[in-house]
């Protein structure tokens, strides 16, 4: 997989933060990991504290999915040989994904294994919690994660897999320090967008559905092109 799927997996992290069992839960996690209580989160002379105690927390969610990358890139490896049949069975997973997240087909939108957080956060580790955290979050972000998984899988080798869910971490990792440095405006901002979920679970399964239908007609490369020809524009043409 190239760099062209790269901001969609940013994009993808960012609406996973927006998700209806996530984004509640900021305040609650921002709060635990900084030691700040919940209703002092936006105070003067918190912001520093919070961000700087949040990074562990980052650190720990981000392994967690880097990992399944890897697993992802891995599995897909082994099970299929054949590159042009693994793009086959990647798209077609990825159209199914994406009607599911446009609420087309059937899918938990709930926290799972809510013992995992506690465990974590009885161990005093914030980067434990931050991994507790995305497997509890991985049921309820199901369709998006699935979907970048399905990328990663489709991938040419295992750090092309790990770099794609490092990009996804990135994606939901930015909000959520976002939220501790400016925390009255930026979760403002983020509940505002929460109101218009609907419209963003419908904006992007669209997407996943076109990126599958790309990779199960075998023209991926029109998005590769096409990014390739905004990173020249914008002269990062050779960064990559």
């Amino acid at each position: 997989m190239s760099v062209s799927a790269l901001p969609v997996a940013l994009l993808a992290g960012f609406v996973s933060f927006l998700a209806p069992c996530v984004l509640p839960l900021v305040p609650g996690y921002l709060s635990t990991v900084s030691a700040v209580d919940a209703e002092k989160l936006g105070q003067p002379g918190n912001a520093r504290r919070v961000v700087v105690a949040s990074l562990p927390f980052v650190l720990g969610f981000t392994a967690f999915f880097v990992l399944l990358g890897i697993g992802a890139a891995l599995v897909g490896g082994r099970l299929f040989n054949d590159q042009f049949l693994l793009e086959k069975v990647a798209g077609f997973v990825l159209v199914v994904f994406g009607l599911a997240f446009m609420g087309l087909l059937p899918w938990p939108e709930r926290l799972l294994g809510a013992g995992l957080v506690a465990g974590a956060r009885s161990r005093g580790s914030r980067v434990l919690l931050g991994g507790a955290f995305a497997a509890c979050a991985a049921p309820c972000i199901g369709p998006v994660l699935a979907a970048l998984l399905v990328l990663a899988g489709s991938s040419s080798t295992v750090a092309q897999g790990a770099l794609l869910l490092g990009v996804y971490s990135l994606g939901l990792a930015i909000p959520f320090v976002l939220a501790g440095a400016v925390f009255s405006r930026a979760m403002g901002a983020f509940r505002w967008l929460r109101d218009h979920y609907r419209a963003i679970q419908v904006g992007g399964g669209a997407i996943m559905v076109a990126l599958g239908l790309l990779l199960f007609f075998g023209r991926f490369y029109v998005l590769r092109i096409s990014v390739n020809r905004v990173l020249e524009r914008v002269g990062l043409d050779g960064v990559f």
